[in-house]
């Protein structure tokens, strides 16, 4: 099942300069130890290479934490080691993670000579008040500068966006699109603000727009990029054409990816046992990955849960499925998800279209609600 099924790699940096408040990645405040990560990410990509050896890998995201945080020869020397051990299609996304608190021409520009040539940018807002209550390390003219930076370097670059930020009012949000997409930036990244448990915010929370105003936040970014000619094409991702992010696309098509580095998760066909899809995770911790960075937890995904974990991942996607995709990526008949789909259609949540399941501008609003269709034990 797996020879058609495309492959990417995650590599996990855990490293950051502050932790934001409203932050539940895999990221902490400590001094990076570099070179002796840098052993460890390549001893775990060869204890992995066993189960995907020959498959052509698509792309490459490190992201972390704060990849920017590596110096050049390191990003340099991971990439070289990746091409040395895996089947790196020549055109295959290269993708860097980099916070613009820690932007620096040389660094950019060594990256870009090492191989990245995509960039994504976490600039979350360019007002400076919101920056700071979102325990930002840089401000609204760092961010303008870094962008304008990675603009002169690489051709590709994201930003990401949050909205409904504390005490953040319409027109406060409307001038932060209105800033990114007056960059010219190709891909954007827009989402809501939650408070995730294990957070300082969930703690602590801030006060945040209510419902009716994040709503109308999130439909005036919508239209606002819609209007400047970016594609909606994923729940929170907008691109312009032919700059849509390849390593995402491959997640909510349920392709298939290996994550290296602490925390890093990964999902692997195998046709070794029934259901044919495992997961595996490393140690979460920097301090145990360096430890042991070949020895992983995993599980196989039981068949019962394939069809939704399938549909949580492509019905994301705004232009939905192709059914066909269904069968090939889970190796189940589409018996498997009609109950639930029928469901979806008669609450109005989706629609079929030339073959393809899709949420309609309904469950779009209500995507949650839609993917619970699907979940077994939901």
């Amino acid at each position: 099942m797996n020879a058609a099924i495309p492959l990417a790699l995650y590599v996990h940096w855990p490293w950051c300069v502050r932790k934001c408040p409203y932050c539940d990645f895999n990221s902490h405040e400590s001094t990076p130890q570099e070179a002796a990560y840098l052993e460890a990410l390549i001893a775990d990509l060869e204890a992995a290479l066993p189960a995907i050896w020959g498959r052509p890998v698509v792309s490459v995201f490190i992201g972390g934490g704060t990849p920017s945080l590596m110096a050049g020869a390191t990003v340099d020397a991971l990439l070289a080691a990746i091409r040395m051990r895996l089947r790196l299609l020549p055109e295959a996304e290269i993708t860097l993670e980099a916070n613009p608190g820690t932007a620096e021409a040389d660094r950019f520009k060594a990256y870009r000579d090492a191989g990245v040539n995509r960039l994504s940018l976490g600039i979350q807002s360019f007002d400076d008040a919101k920056l700071a209550a979102l325990g930002r390390i840089h401000s609204g003219d760092q961010a303008r500068r870094a962008i304008d930076l990675a603009l002169r370097h690489f051709g590709r670059v994201n930003l990401d966006l949050i909205y409904a930020l504390p005490e953040q009012t319409l027109a406060e949000a409307r001038r932060d699109i209105a800033t990114a997409i007056a960059t010219g930036a190709t891909h954007l990244s827009a989402y809501h603000l939650t408070l995730e448990p294990n957070t300082a915010f969930h703690r602590a929370p801030p006060p945040l727009p209510d419902d009716d105003l994040a709503a109308d936040m999130q439909e005036m970014f919508e239209d606002s990029l819609a209007a400047a000619g970016f594609d909606h094409y994923e729940t929170a991702a907008f691109a312009q054409p032919g700059q849509r992010c390849t390593h995402n696309l491959n997640y909510w098509r349920f392709g298939d990816y290996l994550g290296i580095g602490a925390g890093a998760h990964s999902k692997i066909s195998d046709n070794s046992h029934p259901g044919g899809i495992r997961r595996e995770a490393r140690p979460r911790h920097p301090k145990d990955y360096l430890a042991d960075p070949v020895t992983r937890d995993w599980r196989p995904v039981a068949p019962e849960d394939l069809a939704g974990e399938f549909m949580m991942n492509a019905l994301r996607l705004t232009e939905g499925v192709p059914l066909k995709l269904f069968g090939e990526r889970t190796g189940l008949p589409l018996a498997a998800i009609q109950k639930s789909a029928l469901a979806g259609r008669q609450q109005g949540l989706l629609e079929a279209i030339d073959g393809a399941l899709r949420p309609t501008a309904r469950g779009r609003r209500f995507l949650n609600r839609l993917i619970g269709l699907f979940l077994r034990d939901a």
